[in-house]
């Protein structure tokens, strides 16, 4: 007979807006959250009987409530996550396990005014929460992040077979379309100092490597950010290329030397990876594969 697997189920994508009015300026905070809960909800596949089922309706009123209810933790995305994850956990009892997802849009002052604001269109700041049997799992994120070199990037020398036709270059534009997610050992972290400084070093990073690949520059990118902050145990990275091709204008009686290019959207190289710390403990739930096995 077939057998019931691993489930779970929530809301998905609840848009909450918190302004908070205890101050001139006002501040604000723009949410995407999603909520996925696991445990005793195995009668409601097999028999239809929905007793232990909280809704997923009610699962949505959490977060809005929450948005409010929660305080100071709602000021950011890492605080936020780990209060609805906690009370879905500890407070439902037939719960064992909640993830939580959050996308932070991140909003400008606009013209210094103290009321309104313009949103940042760069990057979306990301975290990832997930509580079980008493302990939290974070992991703080960034995507979205485009960024783009004119020259220190090269690639050649790589394998080839009766299908390569790539030329090799020793100069050429890099860009890429950064995802990157990283394991928060310390729970007690200072979330916006923390991911403003992981944004510093990535760009600052990929900006200053001299690349003889994206994959080398991954590493390097990784290793510097568990270098320079202490309480992140691991960082995965998902680098797609961003291919620029050299157009070629001899038909018209032009040279281009490196000036003209077009930017190609697919397909596309994807240059992915993980960078620990030495010696930090496994990550066990921390990060979302997606199915949440």
């Amino acid at each position: 007979m077939p057998t019931l697997g691993h489930t779970q189920y929530g809301k998905a994508e609840t848009r909450v807006v918190r302004v908070f009015r205890d101050g001139d300026p006002h501040e604000i905070v723009d949410y995407n959250v999603s909520a996925a809960l696991s445990g005793d909800f195995a009668d409601t596949h097999l028999t239809g009987d929905n007793t232990q089922v909280l809704t997923t309706d009610a699962v949505k009123n959490t977060v809005n409530a929450y948005a409010k209810e929660a305080g100071e933790a709602v000021r950011h995305p890492e605080s936020f996550g780990l209060a609805l994850a906690r009370h879905f956990a500890d407070d439902v009892p037939q719960v064992q396990r909640a993830r939580v997802k959050v996308e932070s849009y991140p909003w400008d002052r606009l013209a210094a005014h103290p009321h309104a604001f313009s949103r940042r269109g760069a990057y979306v700041r990301t975290a990832t929460v997930t509580w079980q049997d008493g302990r939290a799992w974070v992991a703080s994120g960034v995507r979205g992040l485009i960024v783009l070199k004119t020259t220190d990037s090269e690639f050649h020398s790589f394998y080839t077979d009766r299908y390569t036709t790539l030329p090799p270059t020793n100069d050429r534009v890099m860009a890429t379309e950064v995802t990157a997610q990283w394991w928060q050992t310390d729970l007690d972290a200072d979330w916006g100092a923390s991911f403003d400084a992981v944004l510093v070093t990535l760009s600052r990073t990929f900006a200053g490597h001299h690349s003889l690949s994206l994959q080398q520059t991954l590493f390097a990118m990784g290793t510097a950010v568990v270098e320079e902050q202490p309480g992140i145990g691991e960082i995965r990275l998902s680098l797609p290329n961003k291919h620029h091709f050299l157009v070629d204008l001899d038909p018209f009686g032009l040279k281009n030397p490196g000036e003209v290019f077009h930017a190609a959207d697919r397909p596309y190289g994807l240059i992915e990876g993980t960078v620990r710390r030495d010696g930090a403990p496994e990550a066990g739930p921390a990060f979302d594969p997606g199915q949440g096995w």
